[in-house]
């Protein structure tokens, strides 16, 4: 065993001590299939190996890549044991949660009774993307989760030796298993799988999920001494949905057809129903009491006799008992209701009957009566635990599963927009060429009429075909089942208002606007993506010329009362990625802050709700933090109730493959929006100091951060020292790499270029330029520097900003990075480049340690040792792709569809799974 994992175990204790016999389990299975020799190279269990790149072959950097996940697994594990010890002690102990966050509120003088009054307001809602971030194939991630409840299987003293040794068995099948599985997509996946895997997410764990979620709230509540009565039923609760980017997010994606979100809207909805069929079968198990029809209430009474007629099933009320075990009998009548057809017990198509429930809300009445019925009956207990968890879920899901968002690109809709006017004969290229004010003036003059451009079966140009071929899709939904299924129609690249009202001419044309009491609405709601820092900062002025318009104004109206609100509701989308490559970190997030406070300050003054929709990614460059953190440091009175972000990639399955990391992440979620909204709404905002010096902070930080990018030899760079061709190369996501294929940066997606610079260890969108600006706001402002030090220490953006920074410096390695930099072939390029980066890397770590006041070690010990371990295994994966690179690109130049060149390019993208699994995040 090596010393470092030693160090390891007694400095941080029991979870590595579960790695070794994973990692001893792994060897064993190595070499019962006769890999005696490259069960050696197993990390940390072995003596040092002597190593030598030329050595390594595919099943090498397959043994890494296993070896890390199971370092992921036993410390998401230990996290999760560490939590229930804390609880144990009080629930209130563990930051985030439910009872720390009703805590804070009870301490701060807030009644029970208004907290109690606002949880309904809560709307918490997780949007899977179609990122392609997930470098592991769904089949291995079903390994892992195996693996792990194995793993946690042993840890339970009730099973003797022998049992143990059964364990023992199971655990090494499954690392069989996963060793014989191909680590990475060696064809890029269909975004048919990638729904596959969001199916996964949405039918078997979510679900399971949402109850337990439930009862750790009335947990949390009771140990606060409230009284349980206050939030007893489904519609005291917060409400938590899900949304789906998979299928719809068309941004850049040649892949997602109409036929491919007809296929995506019509798989959601047979799955939700399949989902509550599933626990309506179990609840009707559930209730198979003896009790006579005479004895269930009226109102249960006469829902019985109109459902049987409806059903034509009135002779069965008196057959084989269902008079005698009423409830199980009202179940499956309901049942019977359901728009789906049953073959062997399972729901296997939709399929729409005359008496078939239209919308999720009726099938929630009947539940209500049986809920009403059982009370009633004596059994209380019962109502409020089974009725209510199939009433939440149903609440949850609807019929629909998860919203679909419908995204797009602005100048993709511009395109659109002109080959309408081209069919119609109005001359496209002239719109192309107006000014804003004449794009406006057009769209408003054209919003008066209900007439579209174009009929059915004209022939369009590629751009209006492929939105008005969507929408039609969505139309053609929306006039069978209403909106509920659909999310918004996300404008990404907003970049003025006739980006957003031109959506209501492309929405028009294919019968998403309609005439309303006082004219004509879209039917769905227009929302825009700010996502470079130019367009953050003009975002309020944006935002306040839509909600004033006409139109915008009848069709938040109309969509309101659609929806029951009690107050219009704007949802706005703020990238946190492209803004990050557009100006570095500081830069990034000040605006992304400063941007929410400007934009609740306009639905404020247009009295409309602004839901913000924070478009994060799994790596600290693309918005990822804890998440109690990064809602606590949310503008004061922004948060207002709603919580809608994506979930992208790896970070989907490092929080939700297992249930016990999904119930912890959402109720993260749901006790952070609640918490932070309840007391914004009794505290007034305090003015913060410092805030005033974070423009400072933020715009000399872009100012380093944009000299390096935009130096001559950057971009030359860029392409040798990172593997970003590999990369883009790769096959863990349908979506291509870049959005219209230019070779240009502005053309690359914020992923792989946050990716390329993770996997070579220099991390620069997450630090370059912050010690610099640090440094010079020291020199020039003392005193504030001394402040800033304070804020270090308190529940403030920069707190969290700083930490983040500190977490990404220690995972950049400048040994490593160097040896990347020597990829570079010219020696000036490579020597200008590298000396700024290792400069600015130098100055970055000494600025945070000052502003700190606490070395790395003692402030994150666990951070500190982990790091060290992964280190010690990964420098000989970055080697062997340093080494690969070389001849790969070497070979590619002369021969680029060879044998050898495609073999080397499989070595090197399993390299690049191998280095993500060990570093925990892609792009």
């Amino acid at each position: 065993m090596s010393s470092i994992l030693s160090v390891t175990q007694k400095k941080l204790g029991k979870p590595y001590f579960d790695l070794e016999f994973l990692l001893t389990c792994f060897k064993e299975v190595l070499i019962e299939n006769g890999e005696e020799k490259l069960a050696c190279y197993i990390p940390w269990i072995n003596g040092k190996i002597n190593y030598n790149p030329k050595d390594f072959t595919e099943k090498h950097i397959q043994l890494y890549s296993i070896a890390f996940q199971l370092l992921n697994m036993v410390e998401e594990n230990g996290a999760v044991q560490n939590r229930r010890k804390v609880e144990n002690e009080a629930l209130a102990n563990v930051n985030g949660l439910w009872a720390r966050n009703l805590k804070i509120l009870k301490d701060k003088g807030i009644s029970q009774k208004d907290i109690a009054t606002m949880l309904p307001q809560i709307n918490v809602e997780p949007v899977i993307t179609a990122h392609p971030t997930e470098a592991k194939r769904t089949i291995v991630l079903e390994h892992h989760r195996q693996l792990y409840l194995l793993l946690v299987k042993r840890e339970n003293s009730m099973y003797t030796e022998m049992e143990q040794r059964e364990i023992r068995r199971e655990i090494k099948l499954e690392l069989d298993r996963l060793w014989r599985t191909g680590e990475i997509y060696v064809e890029k996946p269909q975004v048919q799988s990638e729904l596959d895997n969001v199916l996964h997410y949405l039918t078997s764990v979510f679900p399971e999920v949402i109850p337990v979620l439930d009862r750790r709230l009335a947990q949390a509540w009771e140990e606060m001494g409230f009284d349980p009565e206050l939030i007893r039923t489904y519609d005291k609760l917060p409400k938590l949905s899900f949304g789906n980017w998979v299928g719809g997010d068309r941004d850049g994606h040649p892949f997602v057809t109409s036929e491919v979100t007809r296929e995506t809207l019509y798989l959601l909805r047979l799955n939700a129903f399949v989902v509550i069929r599933r626990k309506l079968i179990e609840l009707a198990e559930n209730l198979s009491f003896n009790c006579h029809l005479k004895s269930a209430g009226k109102p249960l009474q006469k829902r019985i006799a109109e459902l049987a007629e409806e059903l034509g099933r009135s002779e069965d009320i008196h057959k084989n008992g269902n008079d005698r075990e009423v409830f199980r009998f009202y179940v499956n009548l309901i049942m019977d209701k359901l728009p789906v057809e049953v073959e062997r017990g399972l729901a296997v198509r939709i399929h729409e009957k005359p008496y078939s429930y239209s919308r999720s809300k009726e099938l929630i009445q009947d539940l209500v009566i049986l809920r009403d019925a059982l009370h009633a009956y004596g059994a209380k207990s019962i109502a409020a635990a089974d009725v209510k968890d199939v009433i939440r879920i149903v609440q949850s899901l609807g019929f629909h599963l998860a919203h679909l968002d419908i995204r797009q690109n602005s100048k993709f809709h511009d395109k659109a927009l002109a080959q309408l006017l081209d069919a119609a004969l109005m001359d496209g290229s002239k719109f192309l060429n107006y000014t804003e004010e004449e794009r406006i003036n057009f769209i408003d003059k054209e919003l008066l009429s209900p007439r579209p451009f174009t009929q059915p079966k004209m022939k369009l140009g590629a751009e209006a075909e492929a939105v008005v071929s969507c929408y039609r899709v969505v139309a053609e939904h929306v006039e069978k089942y209403g909106t509920s299924a659909i999310g918004a129609l996300i404008v990404s690249m907003t970049r003025n208002v006739s980006d957003l009202l031109l959506v209501y001419l492309l929405a028009r044309e294919a019968g998403l606007v309609v005439q309303s009491e006082e004219a004509l609405v879209c039917k769905l709601p227009v929302v825009p993506l700010f996502e470079t820092i130019e367009d953050l900062q003009l975002s309020p002025e944006i935002l306040d010329k839509f909600l004033s318009h006409p139109f915008t104004k009848r069709s938040i109206e109309y969509q309101r009362k659609e929806n029951d609100a009690l107050q219009g509701v704007q949802q706005v989308m703020i990238g946190y990625s492209d803004s990050n490559k557009d100006g570095g970190i500081l830069a990034s997030q000040w605006n992304l802050y400063s941007a929410q406070s400007k934009l609740a300050e306009v639905g404020r003054k247009h009295n409309i709700k602004i839901r913000f929709f924070h478009g994060k990614g799994g790596s600290i460059s693309r918005g990822a933090g804890p998440t109690q953190w990064f809602i606590k440091t949310l503008p004061h009175s922004s948060i207002n109730g709603d919580m809608r972000l994506t979930e992208q990639g790896e970070t989907v399955s490092q929080k939700y493959a297992n249930k016990i990391n999904a119930t912890y992440n959402l109720e993260l979620l749901l006790a952070g929006t609640a918490g932070f909204t309840i007391l914004h709404k009794h505290t007034a905002k305090k003015k913060d100091k410092f805030e005033k010096w974070m423009e400072y902070l933020a715009e000399e930080s872009k100012r380093y951060y944009m000299d390096l990018i935009n130096a001559k030899d950057f971009i030359p760079f860029f392409s040798q020292a990172t593997p970003i061709d590999v990369i883009e190369m790769s096959k863990i996501g349908s979506r291509p790499s870049r959005r219209t294929g230019k070779r240009t940066l502005s053309d690359l997606r914020a992923i792989p270029w946050v990716f390329s610079w993770s996997q070579s260890r220099f991390n620069i969108t997450s630090w370059y330029g912050v010690g610099s600006t640090l440094k010079k706001f020291k020199e020039e402002y003392p005193e504030e520097f001394e402040e800033l030090k304070k804020q270090t220490q308190k529940d403030t953006l920069m707190r969290y900003v700083l930490t983040n920074i500190d977490t990404s410096l220690a995972a950049t390695d400048e040994t490593i990075f160097t040896a990347y930099a020597s990829l570079v072939e010219d020696a000036e390029v490579r020597d200008n480049i590298l000396g700024k980066i290792s400069a600015e890397l130098s100055t970055t770590r000494k600025m945070l340690a000052q502003a700190f006041d606490m070395p790395f070690e003692k402030r994150r010990t666990h951070h500190y040792y982990s790091n060290i371990l992964r280190a010690e295994a990964l420098n000989d994966l970055h080697y062997n792709q340093i080494a690969l690179l070389k001849k790969w690109r070497k070979l590619k130049a002369v021969q680029p569809d060879s044998e050898e060149s495609n073999d080397l390019l499989l070595q090197l993208l399993l390299t690049v799974n191998g280095i993500a699994s060990a570093l925990r995040n892609t792009g």
